[in-house]
């Protein structure tokens, strides 16, 4: 469907770049990415088997503690799925780990996390606007009208402390 997320839109070079945080929590190392990316435990929906999924921080907010994620294969992706259908995460981060609570981010604060992200990431604009480019499915140049679609399409997750 247009406008949707691609599940296989990512391959190559950009495809293991984008794995290796999950190779190193597996591992044990993943404290060694502090509070950029976190492990996300989650419980299947159908299977009841436990799941991890990393992720990349787009903004933790230092007064709350509430860290933010995007979702990169959209609403249909399994983890979020199976967070939204039983309620329960656990978060790793850096050194610690939580049961976590979770929200869907409304559209505007999303598009801000996003805009703040990119402001935050300037030097790496040209691969985020490739991988949000293949992840979408349509070409994102950064504007604030690719960025309220990419919104739309990406839902941004908050997780906190439960």
């Amino acid at each position: 469907m247009p406008g949707q997320p691609h599940r296989t839109a990512l391959s190559g070079p950009l495809l293991a770049v984008f794995r290796l945080p999950r190779h190193l929590y597996r591992h044990g190392w993943g404290w060694i990415l502090g509070q950029r990316f976190l492990q996300l435990t989650h419980t299947g929906r159908r299977s009841g088997r436990t799941h991890r999924t990393v992720l990349e921080v787009v903004l933790r907010d230092q007064h709350t503690g509430e860290v933010m994620v995007v979702s990169g294969f959209g609403p249909r992706s399994d983890w979020l799925r199976n967070i939204q259908a039983n309620g329960r995460a656990e978060i790793s981060i850096g050194r610690e780990s939580f049961a976590a609570s979770f929200r869907m981010a409304p559209a505007e604060e999303a598009i801000t996390v996003l805009a703040d992200y990119e402001r935050r990431n300037r030097l790496a604009a040209p691969v985020l606007r490739l991988a949000l480019s293949r992840l979408l499915g349509w070409p994102y140049d950064g504007s604030n009208e690719a960025r309220r679609r990419a919104a739309e399409a990406l839902p941004v997750i908050a997780f906190s402390r439960r």
